[in-house]
């Protein structure tokens, strides 16, 4: 998959690019999600989940640093907020390398770069920017 850039100009349109992109890839992927304080990471993680079958409510994992979603075929989706991580070191103290070995998941991290030792090589980047009120460029590296 080549670089993408697209702009979306409201919520429903952010979490439908993000349904349609968790669709292209498949199990083993690591997706950094880059963007500021409001900029739609969580929007962007509620379409990825939906695009994966997921029907249950999807939330930020702020406080609970992961959210596990079990889906079809012994596959997972693992959902990270890193934001009240210190570093990489507090982030192996919960063992965030098996979940990121994980050949049968996908894993969305918020707030990568607390852990940017440890991401694999092969980890896609996904930057939000914030355009204007409900517009946004999403880049997928």
């Amino acid at each position: 998959m080549n670089k993408q850039t697209v702009e979306t100009h409201n919520e429903q349109e952010t979490a439908d690019f993000a349904a349609r992109l968790s669709m292209e890839l498949g199990g083993g992927t690591v997706l950094a999600l880059h963007g500021d304080l409001g900029a739609g990471k969580t929007v962007f993680a509620r379409g990825f989940a939906r695009g994966l079958g997921i029907t249950e409510p999807v939330s930020s994992p702020t406080y609970t640093i992961i959210q596990e979603y079990k889906l079809p075929q012994d596959k997972w989706f693992y959902h990270m907020d890193l934001y009240r991580i210190d570093d990489y070191r507090s982030a192996l103290a919960f063992g965030v390398e098996e979940y990121l070995e994980d050949s049968n998941a996908y894993i969305l991290l918020e707030w990568p770069l607390r852990i940017k030792e440890l991401l694999p090589t092969s980890t896609r980047h996904i930057y939000i920017e914030h355009l204007s009120e409900n517009s946004r460029r999403i880049i997928v590296e």
